[in-house]
């Protein structure tokens, strides 16, 4: 492989993270839903790697990606949720509707850490297309969330707290802070 050929990927985490004509965001894809293994983006490698591999019966129940261009609390970009009608594949950039955003803290030890998640429409879906506002989410939806992020932290040694639930407002706030950490 040339030289030009190794660096022809893009480094999604530069990628615009939010279209200023539309208010559209653009999800990188790390995790598709149905999946065991923990992708992440591996920015010293420019590319993705499996990171960890959750237990037999537990898979991701959404696609998980990130926000380009942010800086979350916890030190990596801001975590998005995506509502989707068909798994997507690492590394893919999907434009998606923000509904709104999940509040949480990890704790490490005695070390708390804000581990808040976006969640979004995957712009060209089916099954999702009615989900305009987090309120349209049912309540059984957010309570599943809950327990699946309280045991994804637990198999690390963490313990996961849901702090609340907060409209497409509240989640631009934090993009905005995300961007200028970054």
């Amino acid at each position: 492989m040339t030289k030009k050929a190794a660096k022809s990927m893009a480094n999604p985490v530069l990628l615009q993270p939010v279209y200023k004509s539309d208010g559209i965001i653009q999800v990188i894809i790390e995790t598709p839903k149905g999946s065991r293994n923990k992708f992440a983006f591996d920015v010293q490698q420019n590319i993705f790697t499996v990171k960890k591999v959750l237990p037999a019966g537990m898979s991701f129940p959404y696609d998980f990606g990130f926000l380009p261009r942010t800086l979350a609390p916890d030190g990596d970009p801001i975590d998005v949720l995506l509502l989707m009608d068909e798994p997507a594949f690492p590394g893919i950039a999907v434009r998606a509707r923000l509904i709104g955003i999940i509040e949480g803290e990890q704790t490490d030890g005695k070390k708390k850490i804000r581990n808040d998640r976006l969640i979004a429409v995957a712009e060209m879906n089916h099954e999702y297309a009615y989900l305009k506002k987090l309120d349209d989410l049912p309540k059984k939806f957010l309570r599943e969330l809950e327990e699946f992020f309280v045991n994804y932290h637990r198999l690390e040694g963490k313990k996961y707290t849901l702090l609340g639930c907060k409209k497409v407002d509240a989640a631009m706030r934090m993009i905005h802070k995300a961007q200028r950490a970054a």
